[in-house]
């Protein structure tokens, strides 16, 4: 475990011990500084990130940041305002039944931890049911998401995944967008917009 932020980014984006585990190179996939705004965690990149090495670059990004967040690509992509993480640090491959397969519980354990107490974030934003879980392992998904949570006593927030394989979930809380998401938006705005005084 080090306590040099520079350093634990270098070992992150350096690693690849789940080569044999993936059958292909793994690439690490990690964006933004000590001092972001907002620490977001996601599952795992995918493989359009993987190719591009740049978080986010998907659909799934697009919707989050234009859609829920509304806010421009150059701000999310501001090291200053988002250090980008995932419970999987990489693409973990195609699973044969759909979808991508879900990232080993080890890279979490060993990476995830040091970076939530080296980042210096005001707020946490945990995308997808498998961030909640891995933070909040005995509590309901959907219950995370229409209230606010607490990680290290950092306020955080729970957001479905913007997938637009995620269709059910949307269907069945159909408050989520006009009631809670405008609340999401206000603190991600609060955040990343309002003066120091």
């Amino acid at each position: 475990m080090t306590s040099n932020f520079a350093e634990l980014v270098k070992e992150i984006k350096s690693c690849r011990e789940c080569r044999g585990l993936f059958g292909f190179e793994p690439n690490p996939v990690v964006s933004g500084n000590q001092n972001a705004k907002i620490l977001q965690i996601s599952q795992a990149p995918s493989q359009n990130v993987h190719n591009t090495s740049k978080c986010f670059n998907d659909a799934s990004g697009r919707k989050l940041r234009r859609g829920w967040y509304q806010i421009p690509d150059e701000d999310f992509y501001n090291d200053n305002n988002f250090y980008i993480s995932a419970v999987g640090h990489c693409y973990p491959g195609k699973n044969p039944n759909g979808g991508d397969r879900k990232p080993p519980k080890k890279c979490a354990d060993k990476w995830l931890k040091q970076e939530i107490k080296l980042v210096n974030s005001k707020i946490i934003v945990l995308i997808g049911c498998y961030s909640a879980n891995y933070f909040f392992p005995n509590k309901d998904f959907s219950e995370l998401i229409f209230d606010n949570q607490k990680i290290d006593d950092k306020l955080t927030i729970v957001l479905p995944h913007p997938s637009p394989s995620n269709q059910k979930w949307f269907k069945d809380h159909p408050d989520f967008e006009p009631k809670r998401l405008p609340e999401i938006r206000k603190i991600i705005h609060d955040v990343l917009y309002c003066p120091i005084l």
